[in-house]
Parts: C-alpha cells; structure tokens; sequence
C-alpha cells in the first residue's frame, strides 16, 4: 500500500538532502544538517531551508563553507524552520566539533553523534542510516510513534518515542530497521493522519489489521453554524453577524451593515 502512495519523504527526506553534493563528506554533512532542521519541521520546510543555505553557501554545504560563514549567513537562510535560532546555534557549535574531535567528518555511532549539541537518538540512527548505510537502531519520530501504538504493537502502549524504539528493536527483524522510518512517516503524511486519519483509504482497515480502524469515514454531516447577533449605537455601525464554525467555534463569516 505504501508504495503506490508518494509522501514528501520520499522526495525531501533527510536521505534526499545529499543528492546536490557530490564530496562524500559533504553529502554525508548535507545529512546531518538536513535532519538538525527537522525537529517540528515539515519536510517541505526542511528541503526549502536545505536549498537556501546551500545557495547561501556558495553551491555547496561543506564543514569549510559553515565553518566560515557568519551567523546572519546561517539564520536568515534557515529562518523558516521550527526554533531556528536555536538551531542556528546548534549547526555552528556541531560543525566546530566536527572540525575539533571527528576530522571533520560526521561521526560513524550513534554514542557519536548524539554528543553533538541538537542531536537526538532519532536524528542520530536516522543520519547512521543515510549518510554511512549503518543500521545499529531505528529513527523514531512522532509518526512512528503514533502508528504504531495505534496498531498496538506495544503491550503496554508507549508513552515516548525513545520508548517505541527500544520495545521495536526487541522484536522487529534488523533487516526492516531502515525501512520502518520513511515506510510509516510517509504513512502518516499522507493518510494515518493525527487526527482525522484516512481510514478510506487505508487497507488496513479492511484487512482487519488495525485495531483502531475508524469503521465510519466519509463527510459527515456538518451542524447549522450558529450566528451571533451584535447591535451598537455607535457612528458607522449598526450591527454585526458573526458565524461560528460548530466543529470548531470560530467564526466563519463576518458580515456588517451601517
């Protein structure tokens, strides 16, 4: 079923980052800073921001270019990315490790990696992955997670995502731990959604493969929007309408008269 649906993992994952390279150690950099943008980042986010710092680097995201750069030369081209300036201070302290305690090369274990300042298990296991074809653990993030438990492969449910990694690395073949992340994030992407998820769309459901299969899908029928009346004395306006969405009580339309 995954397959025949394209996620924006697949075109704008962190393994995608590295195709305009062409140094190994740059692609393998390209990588790292590529998944150090991705925290509550959308792909297309991370894939635009990775683009705009190579421009902003001269063609090319290599140890030399970041170590040279300035910060404003980081920051403004990262600036659509979550907690930026944070992460701007991150990729600077992270690229002088690299020059100072790694040769100047992204690390080769996650122990490695996660001594990097803003580098997480997930990000660690994730970049192994891409970068150095290593498969030592399973880059859990908030899909996989969630997906997961929903098809309740945990007994007793996860509570975190470190959790979800280490109860799926007991069990699932090591031969699958690289596939599991883009199979089930582009999943998430594109139909198992947080809320609403598309179970029409999903042959799970069908197959009695998951237990949280949503049985009734489709458009359902919305409430009357409830309208809100305001008078006022006041010059230039006499009364106003106000809409409110039922799903969400916000207002839909706003319409005056004087």
């Amino acid at each position: 079923m995954r397959a025949g649906v394209e996620a924006a993992v697949d075109t704008m994952g962190c393994h995608m980052a590295q195709r305009e390279e062409t140094d190994p150690r740059a692609k393998r950099l390209t990588t790292l800073v590529s998944l150090m943008l991705s925290s509550q980042t959308k792909d297309e986010v991370v894939d635009a921001a990775v683009k705009k710092l190579r421009q902003a680097l001269g063609g090319s995201i290599t140890l030399q270019a970041l170590l040279e750069a300035d910060k404003s030369t980081i920051s403004e081209a990262i600036c659509k990315v979550g907690f930026w300036p944070k992460k701007t201070g991150y990729i600077m302290e992270t690229v002088r490790s690299l020059r100072d305690d790694f040769d100047g090369d992204v690390p080769k274990t996650a122990k490695e990696l996660c001594s990097l300042k803003g580098v997480g298990p997930k990000m660690a296991y994730l970049c192994l992955n891409a970068a150095w074809n290593i498969y030592d653990g399973i880059g859990v993030d908030v899909h996989v997670h969630r997906i997961t438990n929903r098809l309740k492969w945990h007994t007793p449910p996860t509570k975190t995502p470190e959790a979800t990694r280490m109860n799926l690395q007991s069990w699932l073949p090591k031969e699958f731990w690289g596939d599991i992340n883009p199979m089930l994030v582009g999943f998430g992407q594109a139909i198992c959604y947080p809320v609403n998820p598309r179970c029409d769309r999903c042959t799970l459901r069908d197959s009695g493969l998951c237990p949280s299969a949503m049985q009734v899908v489709g458009p359902t029928k919305r409430k009357p929007a409830k309208k809100i009346m305001a008078s006022s004395d006041g010059v230039g306006l006499s009364q106003v309408a106000i809409e409110l969405d039922p799903e969400v009580d916000k207002p839909l339309i706003q319409a005056s008269s004087s």
